[in-house]
């Protein structure tokens, strides 16, 4: 499971197609309906905040603006609309977002060459609408890839 905090618009359409699915299983496991992924390292920061529920829904709404934006028909049946909250910031170290970026550059490299140039030359990683940067290293939940095997 990824769910990135770097900006939406930087996803290749592979990435942002897996990231609704992935952040639709999110959901279902924060609102206790699944069996599995209850302990997955991607979603404590979604468990850390006030609701749960409301930031995961947030997050999805974000992903549906971006996919609209982009022409691509996402289900927004499946977000609690009434759980939305823009207002929501959750905390993400400028080290993750560093970390995401040249993950998603070392993803997108392989499969999608239009969007690789795009976020080639970027830099620093840039938090999504739901994410506010702080200072700090790497998230401790993190599972930190070996780019040289990838």
């Amino acid at each position: 499971m990824r769910l990135w905090s770097i900006r939406l618009d930087w996803l290749d359409p592979i990435g942002l197609v897996a990231l609704w699915r992935e952040s639709l299983l999110a959901k279902a496991v924060l609102e206790g309906n699944t069996i599995g992924y209850k302990n997955h390292p991607q979603l404590s920061r979604f468990k850390s905040y006030l609701s749960p529920s409301n930031a995961i829904n947030t997050y999805l709404i974000y992903i549906k603006k971006e996919a609209d934006r982009r022409g691509f028909l996402f289900d927004e049946s499946k977000i609690a609309i009434s759980s939305v909250d823009k207002g929501i910031k959750i905390p993400v170290s400028q080290g993750q977002l560093d970390y995401e970026l040249q993950l998603l550059k070392k993803k997108i490299a392989l499969r999608s060459k239009d969007k690789s140039q795009a976020v080639l030359n970027i830099e620093r990683g840039q938090p999504n609408n739901l994410f506010v940067s702080c200072n700090g290293p790497i998230e401790p939940w993190e599972k930190i890839k070996d780019f040289k095997k990838m």
